[in-house]
């Protein structure tokens, strides 16, 4: 029960397992960007197992990728039938048309939840299918955007322009929304200040904003600030922070599988 009330108000995680390498490189970034929180998986031994902590999370088998054809249905139904596992939502993707009675064995025998996709070469109507279907199972919760956070990342910080010098401080957490920080020396930050040159670097990358704090809380001893974006940062920022925030909710759900 615990997890899905997480899952409701957090979303859902995603597994692509065995994507093809257009499924990899432009359905799923695509996805990343609808703030889904997808991710990428090449063994399906290591995803059984983890599933196992995620039990209500979706995932989609491409079945042309990885096993053979009876071995995905072998491994698909281990999943429905195992009670750790079933309250998972699989649903199905092929990249080239196959025997109607493949697409009628899990669409009408097994049931997947999350449908039949075919995603040849145009990905954008394979996305906006997926999309259709992710929002059919409520995938991202009550949540609109994924807030990451950053666990004390030394190469992530911001740089405030404060009085003809900056102030650096290190993110705790980010969105597209805005982000949280904090500073060894507290310079004060008033509520409702704006800050119309606000340097954010994220390991190699570098993004300028416009950015207003909205307020402040404890942290222990520590004060955190909390500054959201306005509307007049520029769309690539917040692509490129998506884009950052999937490649490293990427790299810690590696670790997991290790």
């Amino acid at each position: 029960m615990a997890e899905n009330v997480n899952s409701n108000t957090l979303g859902k995680k995603i597994f692509f397992l065995h994507p093809s390498t257009l499924t990899q490189n432009q359905v799923i970034s695509e996805l990343a960007q609808e703030e889904f929180e997808v991710y990428v998986v090449k063994d399906e031994d290591k995803l059984r197992k983890i599933l196992k902590n995620y039990p209500d999370s979706i995932v989609f088998a491409s079945i042309n990728e990885g096993m053979k054809e009876s071995a995905w249905e072998e491994y698909i139904r281990d999943i429905t039938g195992n009670p750790e596992t079933s309250g998972v939502q699989i649903g199905i993707i092929a990249s080239t048309l196959i025997d109607e009675s493949i697409k009628h064995k899990y669409t009408e025998q097994i049931k997947v939840p999350c449908d039949f996709t075919i995603i040849k070469s145009d990905f954008v109507a394979a996305t906006k299918r997926l999309t259709e279907i992710l929002n059919g199972v409520n995938a991202k919760g009550r949540r609109k955007y994924i807030r990451m956070e950053m666990n004390h990342d030394p190469n992530a910080t911001v740089n405030l322009s404060m009085n003809g010098t900056f102030v650096t401080g290190t993110i705790k957490d980010i969105s597209v929304v805005g982000f949280s920080c904090s500073f060894t020396n507290d310079p004060g930050l008033v509520k409702n200040s704006l800050f119309g040159d606000i340097q954010i670097r994220l390991q190699s990358q570098l993004l300028k904003a416009e950015g207003i704090v909205f307020g402040s809380r404890m942290d222990g001893t520590e004060k955190v600030y909390v500054i959201l974006f306005t509307q007049r940062v520029d769309p690539s920022v917040r692509s490129k922070i998506r884009t950052y925030i999937q490649a490293h909710l990427q790299g810690r759900m590696d670790q997991e599988f290790k």
